[in-house]
């Protein structure tokens, strides 16, 4: 009988350590991300998963230039935003290009290939965006579209672009989640 108890109990430290060996492990794995919930028009192409979430907080940088007929508007020069992870971890830049820029070396170019409005209409509009140029080696070297989602802010002030201010720069603030997709294994 003591024999029976020796191997019930090492039978079960063998368990318990095996279970919380488990439980740690899928704790300390990244979290699967999900796909935001969009409007069809900037779905990503079927196939394609998430690989990454980044939310990015800076400004839209735009100039004051003249249009067609001399009229004057702000146009977009690009984005200056800081990315960070879930657990609020800096992991990279995104700038104008558009690019975006991680700490592993990696980075993507892209360009718009759909939107749509904002949910906040003094935001500017959600995005589909396709990677066009791939550079360095890291997370970013599989992903082949960007989404631009849940955005506040970055809209251009509605005045003070006229021709005494041509050439003039301003800064809006922003805020944006960014889903990073590659292809699914």
């Amino acid at each position: 009988m003591p024999r029976f108890w020796k191997i019930a109990g090492f039978l079960a430290v063998a368990g318990l350590l095996l279970t919380t060996s488990f439980s740690y492990a899928q704790k300390d794995a990244p979290a699967q991300e999900s796909a935001p919930d969009v409007p069809d028009a900037i779905q990503v192409p079927a196939g394609e998963q998430v690989l990454f979430f980044a939310h990015a907080t800076g400004a839209q940088i735009y100039t004051c230039e003249a249009g067609a007929g001399k009229t004057f508007a702000w146009t977009l020069k690009g984005p200056e935003a800081e990315l960070k992870d879930r657990k609020d971890k800096v992991i990279g830049q995104h700038s104008a290009g558009p690019t975006w820029t991680l700490k592993d070396g990696s980075a993507v170019t892209g360009k718009a290939v759909a939107h749509v409005d904002s949910l906040d209409a003094d935001s500017v509009p959600w995005l589909l965006v396709e990677v066009v140029v791939h550079s360095g080696k890291g997370l970013l070297g599989d992903v082949k579209h960007i989404q631009r989602v849940h955005t506040h802010g970055g809209k251009p002030a509605a005045d003070g672009c006229d021709e005494a201010h041509k050439g003039a720069e301003t800064k809006s603030s922003y805020t944006a989640d960014y889903y990073f997709f590659a292809p699914g294994k």
